[in-house]
């Protein structure tokens, strides 16, 4: 996924309000641009770090600059907009990066899911021999610095709730399945995050022993895009 326009360099003053942070420009002056991600950002707010950002072109938007990476530890680009996990996913599918969940003729986003309020990213359907499956993306950009993804990065009911669903999906005798998203590149594995929110730990491993499939990707980033190009572990080892 290429990034819609060059990207503009600057340094990270703070970032505050989940959707808000002050950047310096390369003239020294200093703005607040739109922050695209809900999570705590755990390794990817420290002020002083340099970010990337994008301009938009829309006359109505309050902050015409958009977060798009940030220079982590040892310098790694991480792409921290989670707006465009699914997108990268959609992409990755298209290319089968995933095999076991190729052969789907149909492909829908933002399916709400029988019996509930909520709504799942994908229902993969239509496939001559497979029932359809519900996807679900979580995007990462936590790391350690032996190369392991975690997620989530702060206390989440709601990924917790979108993995029973999928579990309820299997029950039902569908496919359910999660996608972690990892936008940068110096990840091998992804684990989830017991030391943050073990709720979130043992709904996923109950979910896996049900029949929940996990997947995880890895990508390439840099200032020009962001591609998921691999398959990476995932370890569910308590």
């Amino acid at each position: 996924m290429k990034f819609e326009a060059p990207l503009i360099r600057g340094e990270l003053v703070r970032r505050y309000k989940r959707f808000l942070a002050d950047v310096v420009l390369a003239d020294g002056s200093e703005t607040t641009v739109h922050c695209p991600n809900t999570g705590s950002m755990l390794g990817c707010r420290e002020s002083g770090s340099t970010v990337w950002l994008l301009p938009v072109d829309n006359p109505t938007r309050k902050y015409p600059l958009g977060w798009e990476l940030v220079e982590a530890r040892a310098s790694v680009l991480v792409g921290i907009n989670t707006g465009r996990s699914n997108a990268l996913v959609a992409e990755a599918l298209a290319r089968g990066l995933i095999p076991t969940l190729e052969g789907f003729s149909q492909i829908r986003r933002e399916v709400k899911v029988e019996g509930t309020r909520s709504r799942i990213d994908f229902l993969l359907s239509e496939h001559p021999q497979e029932p359809d499956c519900y996807l679900e993306v979580k995007n990462v950009t936590a790391a350690s610095k032996d190369g392991c993804g975690f997620f989530p990065d702060a206390v989440s009911v709601r990924a917790t709730r979108h993995v029973e669903e999928l579990a309820a999906c299997v029950e039902r005798g569908q496919r359910g399945a999660l996608c972690f998203c990892v936008q940068r590149a110096d990840v091998q594995r992804v684990r989830p995050a017991d030391e943050i929110d073990p709720v979130y730990g043992r709904a996923l491993r109950r979910a896996v022993d049900l029949g929940v499939e996990v997947y995880a990707l890895g990508a390439s980033v840099t200032t020009d895009g962001v591609t998921l190009e691999r398959q990476l572990l995932v370890d569910l080892d308590d």
